[in-house]
C-alpha cells in the first residue's frame, strides 16, 4: 500500500509538471504569434519561425506569404535566400577540408589565390573567417563603383574587383572589419582545392549527410528553387515591390534552406555528425587580434553575451530577404526567423520570442528614459573619428535625438531614432545590429565633446565633435572628373548654385548615372576634407606642390583609401 501511494503521489506530482509545462508552452505559442501577427495582414508577405529545442522543433509555422502576386503563403516548407547567415556553411566546408588535410588555418591566403596582391604582408584563411584580414567588402567596392544591386554579378566579377584594389583597409590581425570578401576568396579556396564548386562540396559534405534535402547554394541566378519565397520592399506609398538579388557570388551568402532544414543543421553543433565531436568548439572558437584582443566573431558566427546567457548567432540581408538565426547552447534552445521583406526588424523579433522561451533566465534590462530638450540639444552636432575620418550628425527633432541614417548602414529610414537609456547613453529604437552610444561632456573649456560610439562585434571608436565649415572659399579648385583604376569609375563634381556636387557617376562602360539628388552634396568638415551629405562617404583631396588639386583619396562604407586621380 506504501509503494503504491507512494508511486501515485510521483505519478500525480509529474502530471502537474506536464500540465505545468503545457501551459507554459501555450503561452509562449501565443506569445509568438503575437509577435508576428502584423504581418498576417492579407496581401502581406512575411516570415518562417522555427524553435528547435532538446534535439526537436517544437514549434514551427509561416506568417504572411511567400508569393504575394499568388497569394500564396508562407509555410515552413518554404525556402528563403539566408544571406549572411549562409557563412558559416562556408567555414564548416573549410574546416571539414583541413581535417582531411588538404589545407591549414593559418595558410598564406596567396598560395591558393596568387592573383592576390603582396600588399608587404601575409594573410592567413583564418583571418578570411574572422573579418580581420583588412581586405575591402566587394559589396560596397560595387555601390562605390556604380554597381547596381540589379545587376547581375558573378564570382569572376567579384575577385576581378577584389584583385584590383591597391591597399588593405588595416594591417591583416589589427582590426575587426566585416568583409564578404573574405568569404567570396574563401569559397574560391574551396574550389581551387577540393575541384568542385561551393554548390557541389557543400552538398556532398554537409547537406546530404545531414539530411538536409531543400537546402542548396544558388550559384546561378536563374535556377528554379521549388517552394522558394519571393522577396519584397515596402512601397512608397502602398503594395510592394519585387527585390530579388541577382548576385550569383558564392561564400558570402546566397544559400537557400528552410526552418526545418537548419533545425538538422543547428543539431548537429551538439551531435558532431558532420565534422566531428570538436565541431562547435572550433566553429564557435573566438577569434583574436594581434594585440590578444578577444573578438565576438567566431567563423561565421557571432559568439556574445546576451543578457547573462551565451548566445551564438548571425544575421543576414540580401535583396528583399532577412534572416536571422541565434542558439543558446547552455539552454539546447535555439530560434530561427527567415523572411521577404526588407523592413521586418527580424532581430527584434527573435529575441522577443526568444525571451518567451527562456522564461525568465535573463537578466533585467534598462528601462528607456526621457531627457530634455536642452540635454538632447547638448548632444546634437558633428562628430569626427580622427583616426578614420568617419562623420555622424544628430540632431535634435521632436524632443528625440536623431542619427543621420547613412553613416551607420542598415537603417531603411531618413533618420535613426534614438533612446535614452540616461541622459548621457543611447541607443537606437529599432535596429538590426546592438548599437550604443554614450556622449562625454568636454573635460575642460575648449575641449571637444565625444561620443563612444560601440557597434555589434566592432572595437568601440571615439568620435570628436567639430564645428561644421560653412564656408564656400575656394570650392572653385575642386570641380572636374576624377578616375579610380581601382573601382573603373569616373566621379564628376560640379560646383552650381554655391555647392559643391556628385554631377554622375560614370563606369567603365562609359553609362553616364545620374545620381538622386538628395544624396549630392559634398559638405565641408575639414581642409580640403568633405562629407557626402546622406551617404557614409568621405573625400579626401590631395594637392601637389603647387596647391593645385590632384585627386583625392576616398572613404566609403567603411572601406579606406581609395584613389581617385583628376581627369585632366
Amino acid at each position: 500500500m506504501q509503494r503504491f501511494t507512494l508511486f501515485t503521489a510521483i505519478a500525480g506530482f509529474l502530471t502537474v509538471l506536464a500540465i505545468s509545462a503545457a501551459l507554459s508552452q501555450d503561452r509562449s505559442n501565443s506569445t509568438t504569434d503575437a509577435i508576428f501577427a502584423d504581418l498576417t495582414t492579407p496581401g502581406s508577405p512575411g516570415c518562417a519561425l522555427g524553435i528547435y529545442q532538446n534535439g526537436k522543433m517544437i514549434y514551427a509555422k509561416g506568417y504572411g506569404l511567400a508569393n504575394v502576386e499568388e497569394n500564396i503563403p508562407i509555410t515552413p516548407q518554404t525556402v528563403f535566400d539566408i544571406a549572411s547567415v549562409s557563412k558559416q556553411f562556408t567555414a564548416a566546408c573549410i574546416l571539414l577540408l583541413e581535417n582531411e588535410g588538404k589545407l591549414k588555418l593559418y595558410d598564406d591566403v596567396r598560395k591558393y589565390i596568387p592573383e592576390l596582391p603582396g600588399y608587404g604582408t601575409k594573410i592567413t584563411i583564418l583571418q578570411l573567417l574572422n573579418h580581420t584580414s583588412g581586405v575591402r567588402d566587394y559589396g560596397n567596392l560595387f555601390g562605390l563603383a556604380a554597381i547596381h544591386n540589379d545587376n547581375v554579378t558573378t564570382d569572376d566579377d567579384a575577385l576581378g574587383l577584389i584583385v584590383r584594389q591597391k591597399n588593405l583597409n588595416f594591417v591583416p590581425g589589427s582590426n575587426w572589419q566585416y568583409s564578404n570578401s573574405g568569404y567570396t576568396l574563401l569559397s574560391q579556396i574551396i574550389k581551387r582545392v577540393s575541384g568542385k564548386n561551393l554548390k557541389d562540396f557543400a552538398a556532398e559534405k554537409i547537406f546530404q549527410p545531414l539530411g538536409m534535402l531543400h537546402t542548396q547554394f544558388r550559384n546561378d541566378h536563374t535556377l528554379l528553387i521549388p517552394h522558394r519565397a519571393l522577396a519584397y520592399d515596402a512601397g512608397e506609398s502602398e503594395g510592394y515591390k519585387l527585390n530579388v538579388s541577382y548576385g550569383e557570388e558564392s561564400g558570402d551568402g546566397m544559400l537557400c534552406t528552410t526552418i526545418e532544414d537548419l533545425q538538422k543543421w543547428d543539431e548537429n553543433f551538439y551531435a558532431g555528425r558532420v565534422g566531428g565531436k570538436d565541431f562547435a568548439r572550433r566553429m564557435e572558437e573566438p577569434g583574436r587580434l594581434n594585440d590578444g584582443t578577444i573578438l565576438e566573431y567566431a567563423k561565421g558566427l557571432r559568439v556574445w553575451d546576451y543578457d547573462g546567457i551565451r548566445a551564438v548567432s548571425h544575421t543576414g540581408g540580401s535583396g528583399g530577404y532577412r534572416a536571422y538565426m541565434v542558439r543558446f547552447p547552455d539552454k539546447h534552445l535555439s530560434v530561427a526567423c527567415l523572411c521577404n521583406l526588407s523592413n521586418v526588424n527580424r532581430r527584434k523579433r527573435v529575441q522577443a520570442v526568444a525571451e518567451a522561451y527562456l522564461d525568465g533566465a535573463l537578466k533585467a534590462k534598462a528601462r528607456a528614459i526621457t531627457p530634455s530638450i536642452d540635454q538632447l540639444q547638448k548632444w546634437a552636432g558633428l562628430y569626427r573619428d580622427p583616426k578614420t575620418a568617419e562623420v555622424l550628425r544628430f540632431t535634435e527633432k521632436n524632443n528625440k535625438l536623431w542619427l543621420d541614417f547613412a553613416n551607420i548602414s542598415g537603417s531603411t529610414s531618413d533618420a535613426l531614432e534614438l533612446q535614452a537609456l540616461s541622459v548621457a547613453d543611447f541607443e537606437p529604437v529599432e535596429y538590426m545590429f546592438d548599437l550604443h552610444m554614450k556622449f562625454e561632456a568636454p573635460a575642460k573649456d575648449g575641449a571637444p565633446r565625444k561620443v563612444i560610439v560601440t557597434k555589434e562585434m566592432e572595437r568601440p571608436a571615439i568620435f570628436e565633435s567639430i564645428d561644421e565649415r560653412k564656408t564656400s572659399a575656394r570650392l572653385v579648385d575642386y570641380p572636374g572628373d576624377y578616375w579610380s583604376d581601382e573601382l573603373r569609375v569616373t566621379y564628376a563634381l560640379e560646383l552650381k548654385e554655391g555647392k559643391l556636387k556628385m554631377k554622375s557617376l560614370i563606369g567603365a562602360d562609359g553609362i553616364i548615372r545620374e545620381l538622386y539628388v538628395p544624396f549630392t552634396e559634398l559638405l565641408p568638415v575639414l581642409a580640403d576634407e568633405f562629407d557626402l551629405n546622406g551617404a557614409p562617404i568621405v573625400f579626401h583631396f590631395l594637392r601637389d606642390g603647387n596647391q593645385n588639386v590632384t585627386g583625392f583619396l576616398l572613404d566609403g562604407f567603411g572601406e579606406r583609401g581609395i584613389i581617385f586621380n583628376r581627369v585632366y
